[in-house]
């Protein structure tokens, strides 16, 4: 009977260790593909708002205490970062409840008068509100902030206009539409609005921006002399009239431009 003789040839060995060991590379390489997981992507948490204390300080003690009620008003007033409107040197009284120097003779209004003029506006959904005297962009900072509807707002000195401008567009309020100009005039181009708000007082009240008012329209201004006793009215055009209302006493810097000149304000009453 023929048997089957052990195989003892050295190649042979050689080649069947060759072909294990390769299987238990490929095995070890498939298992190390297996458990590859992929980097948790890091979380970026944003740096705390220095001010956000302040803010709503600014809101509960010098805002709602005075009788503002609107709550868009006061969310807005408390979204708006007011420090990023004021220069350096005045950034510990950013939100102190007093006005505010930012060059060329202008202010920004305390955080109160916005709030209240704001609110007096009236703003609902869809409203097209013009503001005259745009100043640091403040004001239609927190008009843009509501959401309503499209701001536009003019600046007679040109830095201001220009910084106003880029201001608010690197704050992200795309929707506020700014323009150099003398405000007395208005902007007819995208009149008529539903509302109108100054932030400089003219010694009568402009005929320019009364026509630009949709029917219904409000328009809230400050009228006086300059240096002297300033009294801050709503006007509401119904119809072919223009019924005024005295809100109280306040204090702002002068209208100027070449407009607030042409009329006495003999020859028109506020």
């Amino acid at each position: 009977m023929w048997g089957r003789k052990p195989c003892s040839s050295p190649r042979v060995l050689i080649y069947f260790l060759l072909l294990s060991l390769s299987i238990y590379i490929c095995a070890c390489g498939s298992s190390a593909t297996i458990k590859q997981t992929e980097s948790p992507t890091p979380v970026i948490e944003e740096e705390p708002d220095p001010y956000a204390q302040e803010r709503e300080d600014m809101v509960v003690n010098t805002i709602e205490a005075r009788g503002v009620k609107d709550p868009a008003v006061l969310s807005a007033m408390r979204s708006v970062l007011r420090h990023k409107f004021v220069l350096k040197e005045y950034l510990d009284q950013a939100y102190a409840d007093h006005p505010l120097p930012i060059g060329y003779g202008q202010t920004i209004s305390q955080p109160y008068v916005v709030a209240w003029m704001t609110e007096l506006l009236e703003l609902k959904s869809g409203d097209k509100v013009l503001e005259i005297g745009t100043g640091s962009g403040y004001q239609a900072a927190v008009l843009a902030e509501l959401g309503y509807g499209e701001v536009y707002t003019m600046e007679i000195v040109p830095e201001l206009a220009e910084s106003a401008a880029k201001r608010l567009a690197d704050l992200d309020y795309t929707q506020v539409k700014v323009i150099q100009g003398d405000g007395y005039y208005g902007w007819k181009e995208y009149a008529p609005y539903n509302a109108i708000i100054v932030t400089a007082a003219p010694d009568h009240l402009p005929a320019p921006l009364v026509e630009q008012l949709v029917d219904g329209g409000r328009l809230v201004i400050p009228i006086g002399p300059a240096g002297g006793f300033q009294s801050l009215w709503k006007f509401v055009k119904e119809g072919s009239e223009i019924k005024a209302y005295n809100m109280g006493g306040v204090m702002f810097v002068p209208f100027t431009g070449e407009g607030i000149k042409q009329i006495s304000p003999s020859e028109q009453p506020p």
